[in-house]
Parts: structure tokens; sequence; C-alpha cells
């Protein structure tokens, strides 16, 4: 059949659940994807911004518990953690209970670095919100709120 013969294909209802869901995790991998890599730019990398912000939020941690956490292998968490510590944006010591474990915490200069990509990346989005109407950055507004809510924060 010719192009010209074919069938038109029905439009998808944006509002379907499997629509819009499709449509959103779409938008928010995006998103998410350009935010890692606006901010962290020649200090860290998106893998190492995401250790310091596990650290920062919840605390000292194992290797085997952040590579957990980040579903890596031990030795790619390794790898990241070395490239933290040698830049002085995390300590390793000893476990307090076990001491075959390796603990990791943040530092002082980890956080600096942490609160700064966090800097870029919310100036990088407020640019590009900047230009929108303000129609449309109150829809965004709700649509934040409700995804909130929908992942349960």
């Amino acid at each position: 059949m010719s192009p010209a013969h074919t069938k038109p294909q029905p439009t998808a209802d944006p509002t379907a659940p499997d629509t819009l869901a499709i449509d959103l995790r779409t938008a928010v991998m995006r998103t998410s994807r350009r935010l890692r890599v606006e901010a962290t730019g020649d200090i860290i990398t998106p893998g190492q911004y995401t250790v310091l912000a596990l650290l920062n939020g919840s605390g000292p941690s194992t290797l085997r518990a952040l590579a957990e956490s980040e579903h890596v292998q031990a030795p790619s968490m390794t790898r990241i953690v070395n490239a933290l510590a040698d830049q002085g944006f995390v300590t390793r010591s000893a476990h307090p209970d076990d001491g075959r474990q390796v603990r990791v915490d943040i530092t002082d200069a980890g956080r600096t670095v942490l609160e700064e990509a966090r800097r870029q990346r919310t100036a990088w989005l407020a640019r590009r919100v900047a230009g929108l109407s303000e129609d449309d950055r109150l829809i965004l507004s709700r649509a934040a709120r409700i995804m909130q809510e929908m992942s349960g924060k």
C-alpha cells in the first residue's frame, strides 16, 4: 500500500494514564539527565555527586551500602569513593562495629562542592523556567506539587 493510502494512526489521548505515564517518564528522565550533566562540570562526576548527596542526607555509610544504593558493583563504588577521597570530599575509616568494612563520610569540602552543584542545577533550571509564560509556570508549579505527592514526599 502506498503512503498516500495508509490509514492515519489515531492520536492517543494525552491524559490517558498510560500515555501520560510515558510522557512524564520521558520528561523526568531527560530533565534529570540534563541536570546531572549541567552542574557537575570539571569538579565531580554525576556519580560522585550522587554519592555525596547520599552521604550528606543519610550520614556515614559502608562501600557495600553505597554500591547497593546506587545499583553498581563494589569495584565501581570503590573507584568513585577513591576519587572523592583524593579530592578531600570524603573520608574513609574503619567501621566501628566491623573492622573488615570501610566507613565513608562526607567532609566539609564535600558539602561545599555538593551545595555548589545544587546551586548550579537550580540556576540552570531557573533560567529555563524564567523563559516560560506565567501560565506555564503556574502549570509547572502545580505539576511539581502533584509529582511530589505521587512520589510520597
